[in-house]
């Protein structure tokens, strides 16, 4: 069972790290598209300023409030702001309050686990109706490998890390595979319902409409993820989603422009988006050899190679098949604006990549941007000989190899000098 789960759930995950694959969504506007589809949740409204903040609060009346703060991580209750506010989950009780809070959160950055230390700026609260609860429990839609196709997954533990609950307690997780064409009948939902502990009619009949509407949305949006932690049963009986996280197949940007209109650039790394915008493959890491490499395969089997001897590669960057000298630059200017990188490693495989546009890149960039770190260069398969032959007439301080072990080695040894 936790093997299935972490299968499924592990793709964000490997996204964050490898490639970016998937638009995330903040809170609010993920609650707007639930609303949409029929999907319930508290009633909430987003801020952007503290006088917003006073005015969405006043217009709640005497309803108790909870305030979130809108940044694209997990972990936000228990972060920490620049401005020392522990927390970016709070409860409200007047305008007051509101403004208060909102004028420590916005325009701050919160430091949570999945922040790093750098933290991410917070340009927007949330506002929601607070609902006491009886029991809280767990559902997403996601993609799953094994049995290639969208499931449902359920657990009457909400509220909780899923993949902590389904190790320890695998029955306390139900997952179902889903019909693509199909989605899931009503029957099927109420059987989920109630194997997740709903017993109450009013309740399990809202539940299984959730579980219904949460697949519809999968599919029509592209999404790559729909998690609901938690799905809430209130005192009074209601079936509330109270958080949701969202997220959508980057592919599917043509035919989802509503959705990826709502991207949040100011959540990403910098470099990461003027990587994107120069159609290069970057996520920035936390080393000090730059890496510049052709093929992501051969991209991790580089930094892999970097570790062995010692090193930290401070990017995974994969410039592709069709690179051009231009390209290569533009590449050389993302790794240069990390003060961290202390040497540069290129690992270049010419198959369908000619391996002089990458000399002439190199070349180019090095005179062009006034390159003041150590260059180590591994050039090999097409256009192999005029590469070499263009760095070495270049009488620039690039230092060429042809063995990837030598050549990892001496970028290891530069970067610690």
């Amino acid at each position: 069972m936790f093997s299935i789960l972490k299968g499924a759930s592990s793709r964000a995950c490997v996204a964050s790290t490898v490639q970016k694959r998937f638009l995330s969504l903040h809170e609010y506007q993920s609650m707007k598209i639930l609303n949409s589809y029929g999907v319930s949740t508290p009633k909430s409204v987003v801020a952007k300023s503290p006088e917003e903040a006073y005015d969405v609060a006043q217009g709640f009346g005497n309803t108790p409030l909870v305030i979130k703060a809108q940044v694209l991580a997990g972990g936000r209750g228990k972060g920490k702001f620049e401005t020392g506010l522990q927390g970016g989950v709070h409860y409200i009780n007047s305008p007051e309050q509101a403004r208060e809070y909102a004028s420590r959160m916005i325009g701050s950055k919160l430091i949570t686990k999945q922040t790093g230390a750098g933290g991410r700026i917070c340009n927007a609260v949330m506002f929601a109706e607070r609902h006491e609860s009886s029991h809280e429990y767990y559902v997403a839609v996601l993609n799953d490998r094994v049995s290639q196709g969208p499931i449902l997954i359920a657990s009457s533990r909400g509220g909780m890390n899923i993949e902590e609950v389904a190790e320890k307690d695998p029955g306390a997780v139900v997952v179902t595979s889903i019909d693509y064409e199909q989605g899931i009948n009503k029957d099927d939902a109420l059987n989920i319902a109630d194997k997740i502990g709903i017993k109450a009619p009013r309740a399990k009949k809202q539940a299984a409409d959730i579980f219904i509407n949460l697949y519809k949305i999968f599919k029509d949006k592209d999404a790559t993820q729909i998690e609901i932690n938690p799905m809430t049963e209130t005192v009074d009986g209601q079936i509330l989603c109270m958080d949701a996280k969202l997220a959508f197949d980057d592919n599917a940007e043509f035919r989802q422009k509503d959705i990826f209109k709502l991207r949040d650039i100011s959540q990403e790394e910098p470099s990461e988006v003027e990587a994107q915008q120069a159609n290069l493959n970057f996520i920035k890491l936390d080393g000090s050899i730059g890496c510049l490499v052709n093929g992501a395969g051969l991209a991790m089997a580089t930094m892999d190679v970097l570790s062995l001897h010692g090193g930290n590669p401070a990017n995974f960057l994969d410039v592709g098949g069709g690179a051009t000298p231009d390209t290569v630059k533009k590449a050389f200017e993302i790794l240069l604006g990390d003060p961290k990188v202390k040497s540069i490693f290129i690992n270049i495989f010419g198959g369908i990549m000619r391996c002089d546009y990458i000399a002439e890149g190199v070349i180019r960039a090095t005179k062009e941007l006034s390159v003041g770190i150590p260059l180590v260069v591994r050039l090999k398969g097409t256009k192999e000989v005029e590469a070499k032959r263009m760095i070495q007439e270049s009488q620039l301080k690039i230092i060429p190899f042809d063995s990837l072990d030598e050549a990892a080695d001496k970028a290891v040894e530069l970067a610690q000098n």
